[in-house]
């Protein structure tokens, strides 16, 4: 897995960035929230995603947008690499491990 983090505090910016990609099927973080929205730009791959009460399946080309205090994760379905642009709308990570 390959990630890159960048806090838009450090480069004179209000959000932040994680770039990810990874071909480990099951991988993907633990339940969360943030006081922010959080947006994923899917490059390429599959991941299922948890948000809130629903779960959805999302593949490449597809954007979905999680609401600010509303508890998520996802998990990399396959086959192939997930890759995605996680963009956070904080000038620094602020995440609560609900799991």
């Amino acid at each position: 897995m390959t990630e890159q983090n960048i806090e838009g505090r450090d480069v004179g910016s209000g959000i932040s960035i994680i770039r990810e990609a990874t071909d480990e099927v099951g991988s993907g973080p633990r339940l969360h929230r943030h006081p922010y929205r959080e947006t994923f730009v899917i490059v390429r791959g599959r991941a299922l995603f948890t948000l809130g009460d629903e779960q959805r399946e999302a593949g490449g080309g597809e954007v979905l947008v999680v609401a600010a205090g509303t508890p998520h994760k996802f998990a990399v379905l396959g086959p192939g690499t997930y890759e995605a642009v996680h963009i956070h709308e904080s000038d620094h990570f602020i995440t609560e491990w609900l799991e």
